[in-house]
């Protein structure tokens, strides 16, 4: 198996082919509260974004992977690094997958173990963090469920039209 798979997915790089895809998936406003996203994207941008999405991490400081399934190569989401610091070896991760219908099946539990494992091995991080609004019940046990261990909230941190949300940190230390 190579270092970016596990039992039922892939992680890969993104290609041109993946614009009106990334394009769906980045303008789906039901997702902008936890992406932080204010406003769409446009085609340009995102084509823009896709040509330079080939530099490396040490360099963007940032990495975006594709989570496929082995079974079909069907695109199920994303997955990110993010704020990586190669000094202090720490990034941030995100994770989303796009469509209810692969929702609930492993896949984004087993990307994040292979990103986690990536980061760790490969990068050699010394500690990956994300952040997770007080409501996302789901995104809680899924880092919960890989390690990661609440380190602090913050409170009324996110803003959204029904009121404010609180958002944890949470952290996982690569004890390797």
């Amino acid at each position: 198996m190579q270092i970016l798979e596990n039992n039922n997915i892939r992680l890969r790089a993104l290609e041109p082919s993946d614009l009106n895809l990334l394009y769906r998936w980045e303008n789906d406003s039901s997702i902008w509260e936890v992406s932080h996203t204010l406003k769409p994207f446009s085609l340009f941008v995102l084509k823009q974004y896709l040509e330079t999405s080939h530099l490396d991490i040490f360099e963007s400081k940032q990495l975006r992977l594709v989570i496929e399934r082995k079974e079909d190569d069907e695109a199920v989401g994303l997955i990110d690094l993010f704020d990586f610091d190669p000094f202090h070896q720490h990034a941030g991760i995100g994770i989303s997958i796009n469509n209810r219908e692969h929702q609930k099946k492993g896949y984004a539990n087993e990307a994040l173990e292979t990103l986690c494992d990536y980061a760790f091995s490969v990068l050699q991080v010394h500690q990956l963090y994300c952040n997770i609004t007080s409501k996302n019940e789901a995104s809680m046990k899924l880092f919960q469920n890989q390690g990661f261990e609440i380190a602090g909230l913050k409170k009324e941190w996110i803003k959204t039209p029904t009121g404010w949300l609180d958002e944890y940190l949470l952290q996982k230390i690569n004890n390797r």
